[in-house]
């Protein structure tokens, strides 16, 4: 591995003047091209390669103008034309694209490194952390300060209908989804600490990256580093005693004892308190600073709410009225692939979500139930990331689908990469699954679960695909296109 090539963040903000064509290696990451978009709106040369270009982020990249490259046709060559390579976190250490990005000479960074120095370095900047939650928190608080009638800038690592997943802003606000994986192969840190975090809102602290965390301890250990960093405001989901340990160590028993703090939870006093669920929408208290507040939103889902309720707190800390916020939150949209509504075969209803951590699919389940009790929920897993197809979470994964009348789960596609952990054995898991009552079937091919859905498919059903990945396929296929 030659790293000579490498450059540090700072070394990259002292020649940010000289970086003006600028290439992604792997741009079809979501936050890569999340990235591009904003160095592109920066006024930078952007280019980017890849070795698929699949929807829906090869269409945004074509929407926005941005020159994309297969890879197998980008030589050393071509790479030196350019001032810096950012690349992705999917390039592997030891891999034939780390050795022609190392032998290019060209200086390379991580796309967080990238962000921080040439676009967030010098605005304001409100992270937005957690396990669950963050994509979804990260989009309703930027249009929530929309709506407030701010320009916040953002970058959420998701697919947004009808707009880009990243924007400049005005600077006053950026809000930053900010994930805790790791940067790049160099750079192993997480993303977030790269990020010139001002403020910081965090939903959620439970293991998963299984891949790069022993045990949750190591991904306490990115905040603890990054924290002492944040000269602003903290906003905490105290449900979590992971994270409520992480405040009391800083904030209650630390050193910064001194510093705005602000908590918020179903278990704690300021609420959310949900005190009408409807299929359109929801209506619920927030305790904040003494004083009551109700708020009515389109917004359904306990897990949506609470998500909600951080960017609110946020907004009254800055100074924005009650009555402007509730008139702000009264419609908003989702990310796609949260609870994402795709259509309907045989009067059945098909639902899409990124749900793969069990915490995460059981609060999705619940919320889609809450919102059609009236039918029959077929849940269909696809464990994908290192830890979902782990063994790590096996016995939680037997405690999230009892609201299902059937569980199907695929059996993953790649042996677990996860530390100290074998590969999830679905068929195990559904054994023990139906042995606690609930019906579960462990499946093979993408063949097999299209026989099952065109088997269970009536206007009685609903089906919740809950995965990371593709779901082996199954939204590209000739099946799918007959759900409308």
């Amino acid at each position: 591995m030659d790293l000579s090539s490498m450059i540090s963040i700072d070394d990259l903000i002292k020649k940010q003047d000289t970086m003006k064509r600028i290439f992604f290696y792997r741009i079809c990451g979501t936050g890569m091209g999340a990235a591009a978009c904003l160095l592109k709106e920066k006024g930078l040369a952007v280019e980017g390669g890849d070795s698929v270009y699949a929807p829906p982020m090869s269409d945004y990249l074509k929407r926005l103008k941005i020159p994309c490259h297969l890879l197998s046709e980008v030589s050393e060559e071509d790479l030196k034309k350019f001032d810096l390579i950012v690349v992705g976190n999917v390039v592997p250490r030891d891999g034939i694209d780390a050795k022609r990005i190392e032998k290019s000479g060209v200086p390379f960074v991580s796309f967080p490194q990238a962000l921080g120095a040439l676009v967030l370095r010098n605005i304001n900047v409100v992270g937005i952390a957690g396990t669950h939650g963050k994509t979804t928190t990260t989009y309703l608080a930027t249009q929530l300060f929309e709506k407030l009638g701010e320009n916040p800038g953002y970058l959420v690592g998701g697919v947004i209908e009808g707009r880009n997943s990243a924007a400049l802003g005005n600077g006053k606000y950026f809000f930053i989804e900010s994930d805790e994986y790791d940067s790049a192969y160099f750079d192993k840190i997480s993303k977030f600490r790269n990020y010139f975090i001002n403020d910081l809102i965090l939903t959620s602290l439970e293991y998963d990256h299984a891949d790069i965390f022993a045990n949750v301890e190591a991904i306490k250990d990115q905040f603890r580093a990054a924290m002492p960093n944040i000269d602003g405001k903290f906003i905490f989901n105290t449900d979590f005693s992971d994270l409520r340990n992480l405040s009391e160590e800083f904030f209650k028993n630390g050193p910064y004892s001194e510093r705005e703090v602000f908590f918020y939870g179903d278990n704690y006093k300021p609420g959310p308190r949900i005190m009408l669920a409807t299929s359109s929408g929801t209506t619920f208290k927030i305790n904040f600073k003494e004083q009551e507040y109700l708020f009515k939103t389109n917004i359904t889902g306990k897990q949506n709410i609470l998500n909600l309720s951080a960017t609110i707190i946020y907004a009254l800390t800055e100074g924005f009225t009650y009555q402007a916020i509730n008139h702000a939150i009264a419609d908003l949209k989702m990310v796609k692939r949260r609870q994402e509504y795709k259509g309907q075969y045989k009067g059945a209803i098909f639902i899409d979500d990124f749900a793969h951590h069990p915490s995460a699919i059981s609060i999705t389940l619940d919320a889609i139930k809450t919102t059609h009790p009236e039918k029959n929920l077929i849940a269909i897993f696809e464990p994908a990331s290192a830890t979902a197809r782990s063994a790590i979470f096996e016995k939680e994964y037997l405690n999230v689908f009892g609201q299902s009348i059937l569980a199907i789960i695929l059996r993953p596609e790649r042996e677990t990469t996860a530390i100290n952990s074998n590969t999830l054995d679905v068929f195990k898991l559904a054994q023990g699954l139906s042995a606690k009552g609930v019906r579960a079937v462990g499946v093979e091919s993408l063949e097999v679960l299209i026989e099952m859905i065109e088997n269970n498919a009536s206007d009685k059903t609903i089906f919740a695909f809950l995965s990371n990945s593709t779901m082996r396929g199954f939204w590209q296929s000739e099946f799918a296109s007959k759900i409308k």
